[in-house]
């Protein structure tokens, strides 16, 4: 990986019976990293494998967590087939993906421990460009899998559906992008349909709209229109495109530059359930967020 370039594999899962919710973010050359910033800043070629991190995210009514801390190179380790990062580990099995999670929470020391094995339905090796150059990639890995769930801490067992992709850039996001808007969302014939609005309302913005289907083939849709959602906390701007207005079932999560939530809405003459989440790159390096982050985000190593 060139330097200030990045890769990172992205989770989310809903258990059957949706009580428990679940994001994961493995990153080499962590993106939201202020540490990986402040090195490019210093003028001298950096190692993305200095910077790597497991952020991970439960969403429950009695359990929240969340942990994302990052690892220096001595700590970290891959493989074709094996993702070490410290005391946490992700591993392609051949037909499952095994990840052991050994992580605390910061300011809240609060520790995540167990293990979350992924089972794709259907493996994928699209791949597409998001900006007009081409140095910046993303595509599906797993659009629809099963997840099994066991962690002792905090004490929880339970198993959904799932999905999982992959970006990768070969220069920093802030080089190619202001913001973007992504969702997916689960269809009844048990295929995914995507939306990337990549660089909103702007002429070399990029819209995807894609359908992967379980026979592992990908067909694009007819992108409906554009609403407007409700700013977050922190005053970000967010829209979706939908057949009518969404609605925001639950706010998971809302930082300066980021926000991640669950909308129900209508698409492809469905009503489905949405992971939506927005990107504001501006926001994410100014130097007052860059400051504040290390409050979320240690650094070890």
């Amino acid at each position: 990986m060139p330097s200030g370039g990045y890769l990172w594999w992205y989770i989310d899962a809903l258990s059957d019976d949706g009580t428990h919710g679940l994001s994961l973010i493995a990153f080499v050359g962590s993106v939201f990293s202020p540490y990986y910033a402040w090195a490019r800043r210093g003028g001298a070629a950096t190692r993305p494998d200095n910077h790597c991190a497991l952020n991970v995210a439960l969403y429950s009514r009695h359990a929240r967590r969340w942990s994302m801390t990052e690892r220096g190179e001595r700590h970290n380790h891959r493989e074709r087939a094996l993702f070490t990062i410290g005391p946490s580990q992700l591993h392609w099995n051949g037909s499952s993906l095994d990840i052991h999670i050994d992580e605390v929470g910061a300011p809240i020391p609060r520790r995540i421990k167990g293990r979350i094995r992924l089972f794709p339905e259907q493996l994928f090796g699209f791949s597409t460009a998001l900006d007009t150059n081409g140095r910046h990639r993303w595509g599906p890995l797993a659009p629809q899998a099963r997840v099994e769930v066991e962690l002792q801490h905090p004490a929880q067992r339970w198993s959904g559906s799932a999905y999982l992709d992959s970006n990768e850039g070969d220069e920093p996001v802030e080089r190619a992008f202001t913001e973007w808007d992504w969702s997916r969302a689960r269809l009844a014939d048990g295929s995914t349909a995507v939306l990337y609005d990549v660089e909103p309302e702007q002429d070399h913005g990029r819209l995807l709209a894609l359908r992967f289907q379980r026979d592992g083939q990908v067909t694009p849709f007819e992108a409906p229109p554009q609403h407007a959602l409700p700013r977050t906390a922190w005053r970000i701007a967010r829209r979706q495109r939908s057949d009518s207005p969404p609605q925001i079932i639950e706010q998971l999560e809302d930082t300066p530059f980021y926000q991640r939530a669950m909308l129900r809405q209508q698409l492809l003459g469905e009503t489905v359930t949405s992971f939506h989440e927005t990107l504001h790159v501006p926001r994410l390096v100014s130097p007052v967020v860059q400051a504040m982050l290390p409050w979320r985000m240690p650094r070890r190593g």
